[in-house]
């Protein structure tokens, strides 16, 4: 067997009209398909009972973003700090992470303003509308 590659990551949103302009108009990532998927096979493939969900995928430079927004609505797991166990986050690479910091609009919330880390990479973490972490890195 060969071992598997990356398909998708995913990020499960409340509003997924809402989610889609923020990754589509504030991190420019293109939208490649929406769709819907529910049925018996499906809620029991998730493990939650009559789930259906809607979808939006977005391309983002050789990956693919799967935004989910599902029925019924779980329990909100975001908003931690990204050192709790079970925190997770989106990373993606920007060419010019100052030019992307100051182009974001003042209405989305940052956990600081650029920083550079011990081994160079340039770091900035973002919330998306839903409070999930979003990395922001030029290598």
């Amino acid at each position: 067997m060969t071992g598997p590659s990356a398909h998708h990551f995913g990020v499960t949103v409340t509003d997924l009209d809402r989610s889609i302009e923020f990754y589509r108009d504030v991190l420019s990532l293109d939208v490649l398909a929406r769709f819907s998927v529910s049925g018996e096979e499906f809620a029991t493939g998730v493990g939650v009972e009559g789930a259906a969900g809607t979808f939006a995928h977005l391309d983002a430079g050789g990956a693919r973003v799967e935004l989910v927004e599902y029925e019924p609505e779980g329990e909100d797991a975001t908003g931690g700090a990204i050192n709790q166990a079970g925190a997770k986050h989106l990373g993606l690479e920007v060419q010019d992470l100052d030019a992307t910091y100051e182009e974001l609009p003042e209405d989305v919330e940052t956990l600081s303003g650029p920083q550079t880390t011990e081994s160079g990479t340039r770091i900035l973490f973002v919330r998306d509308p839903d409070d999930n972490l979003v990395e922001l890195l030029e290598p």
